[in-house]
């Protein structure tokens, strides 16, 4: 693990940037980055380059009006996967413009990413999104191979406090590895029904039961359940609180 560094951004934001090579090395970095915990967390998974611009303008509101507002008032940790598209860039961009101060963490496989002063490696890296306070950067290949450790730093940071998984929209990774890494970790799952892809899929699924379902091995973890966007800001602020309070403690 080599350690800590500040990472400047363009829009004048500075992060602290850890790269790790092995889960053994998780609470050291926990140290090194003054991360606190155990703290509340809140892993948000989801659409990144499948999502659309409109789907973004639609779901703006949600992150500003309830995502953060929410993080903040439960003092939360939040955890996501840090580049500069979808669910991400709205996450980072919305705690800005709510001046929100929950620490915000960015795991990222490093090869897939790259740095502002820095050249792409692959045709398909992300830039980082310059309103995370924190990012880890993580071995692998693909897209995707970051997932495992979201749900580990999860572990780490929650500790004995509750966590949880919010879905928002979201492709193929989130339904073969955020979502499965969610569930062995027992976190619990709220599925943001009307977001597309995914997340509607497991909302579908969840509400039809079919023992056939290829999501049925999800489903009847039971801590799966899901919420519909067009109820509004305040149906979706309940469900979080419910998730929330009812979770023990470890």
């Amino acid at each position: 693990m080599k350690s800590a560094y500040p990472l400047t951004f363009d829009n004048r934001t500075t992060a602290q940037v850890i790269e790790l090579t092995s889960p053994n090395q998780l609470r050291g970095a926990l140290q090194t980055l003054n991360m606190p915990s155990p703290k509340a967390t809140l892993v948000v998974v989801g659409g990144a380059s499948g999502l659309t611009e409109a789907y973004l303008h639609d779901l703006e509101s949600l992150f500003i009006e309830v995502i953060c507002p929410f993080a903040e008032a439960q003092q939360l940790v939040v955890i996501d996967g840090g580049t500069d598209s979808g669910v991400m860039r709205l996450m980072g961009s919305t705690r800005t413009k709510t001046q929100s101060q929950f620490p915000l963490l960015g795991v990222v496989v490093k090869d897939k990413t790259f740095l502002p002063t820095a050249t792409p490696n692959t045709e398909d890296a992300a830039p980082l999104e310059p309103n995370h306070t924190h990012f880890a950067l993580v071995p692998g290949q693909d897209w995707g191979d970051e997932s495992p450790w979201i749900a580990q730093m999860a572990d780490a940071i929650a500790g004995g406090l509750p966590s949880a998984t919010l879905l928002i929209n979201g492709g193929a990774i989130a339904l073969k590895q955020d979502v499965p890494n969610s569930l062995s970790s027992q976190r619990p799952v709220l599925v943001i029904a009307g977001s597309g892809r995914a997340a509607d899929q497991l909302a579908v699924a969840l509400q039809s039961g079919v023992s056939d379902d290829p999501l049925n091995t999800l489903i009847t973890t039971g801590l799966i359940q899901a919420v519909a966007l067009d109820e509004g800001a305040a149906k979706v602020r309940e469900a979080l609180n419910q998730v929330f309070s009812s979770l023990p403690l470890a």
